[in-house]
């Protein structure tokens, strides 16, 4: 199968392509596509160096599977070409996962809506992903009444600038404590771990600090990032009305996201029926064993493709209150993985 990979060169691009390999996917031909800017890059594909091509209107002729990783707006302009040059596109972007005609998928959560494609499927925002692979099995068993989910979302969330400044500003401070001889984290003043990056991604400095601030804010005052959680947790679960509220703020990790998500149940529940039925869920590993202080953490999720769940508890404020803690890694479940997994659902389903 010609399989393309549109934004090769991004971050979430080149883990598509990794992930494609590791997971042995029916690749004939891999075509890796990026804008003018990557002219004359190459990708590794099982141990060879192919040159990325150039995107454009006679990219798709003949592919039979795309994966979209370069924005919204690459994606509404490329993706309908694709289509009616006959390709399947899977779209890592937020260019078509709320229109109605286009699935939202999660495999572990609604495989079934691959089957009303039109030629595009939207894979959903990274933080969304890595929260319904949980909740899905726990709203089949005590249904879930209300979300209220906090993110900590690490840089490469935002992409390849955004860690670049993260790794800047953590050496500039490191180099001006040096600098003045800097022995104790007692003597740092704001002049040494304050710094003024010139090329600053992120509306403020991200090292040593926290930003409760992931795309624009809207009239209402959540920001973007905040809604996609919303709305797309709505659509990927087959519930309209379903009660979720988000803050989602960025963090000074550099690859995979946390969540403190706060559930509030319709019926009674046991912790260890919780723990027994997570950990039996597809894609689910919980991790929870205080005494070992044993919890998910980033750099454990690093690499892996399981959503990593702990901190199993009751919301003791409420009834029927359950607390949890979820992380994954951004790239792999939450883009690239998501992607490879839809595309090898539809091979399953025999429809591509």
């Amino acid at each position: 199968m010609r399989v393309a990979v549109v934004g090769a060169t991004g971050m979430v691009g080149r883990e598509m392509i990794k992930v494609l390999e590791e997971r042995n996917f029916p690749v004939s031909e891999l075509l890796p596509l990026a804008s003018e800017r990557s002219r004359g890059e190459v990708v590794r594909f099982r141990g060879e160096e192919i040159p990325v091509q150039v995107l454009d209107e006679n990219s798709f002729q003949g592919v039979k599977l795309a994966l979209f990783s370069a924005g919204a707006k690459v994606s509404r302009e490329f993706a309908p070409i694709a289509v009616k040059d006959g390709c399947v596109v899977i779209d890592n972007s937020s260019a078509w996962r709320m229109e109605e005609d286009v699935p939202l998928v999660v495999p572990e959560v609604n495989p079934q809506d691959v089957n009303w494609h039109r030629g595009i499927i939207a894979n959903p925002n990274c933080s969304t992903i890595q929260m319904v692979v949980v909740l899905k099995p726990i709203h089949d068993r005590w249904k879930i009444k209300r979300v209220v989910v906090s993110t900590y979302q690490s840089v490469s969330g935002w992409g390849k600038e955004a860690v670049d400044q993260l790794w800047q500003e953590v050496k500039e401070v490191v180099h001006k404590a040096e600098e003045k001889g800097v022995s104790s984290w007692m003597d740092l003043d704001p002049s040494i771990y304050q710094v003024k990056s010139s090329s600053r991604v992120l509306p403020h400095q991200i090292a040593f600090n926290v930003l409760p601030h992931i795309d624009i804010f809207l009239p209402n005052l959540y920001s973007k990032e905040e809604m996609k959680m919303v709305n797309e947790t709505r659509k990927i679960m087959g519930i309209p009305d379903l009660a979720v509220t988000a803050t989602t703020v960025r963090v000074p990790v550099f690859r995979g996201h946390a969540e403190a998500v706060n559930i509030e149940l319709e019926e009674d529940f046991e912790l260890e029926e919780v723990r027994e039925v997570l950990s039996k869920a597809p894609g689910v590993k919980v991790m929870d064993n205080l005494e070992e202080n044993l919890y998910p953490l980033p750099l454990v999720a690093d690499g892996k493709d399981e959503v990593f769940v702990g901190r199993i508890r009751k919301d003791e404020s409420i009834c029927r209150g359950l607390n949890l803690w979820i992380v994954s890694d951004n790239l792999r479940k939450g883009a690239a993985l998501n992607a490879v997994q839809i595309a090898e659902l539809l091979l399953e389903k025999k429809k591509l």
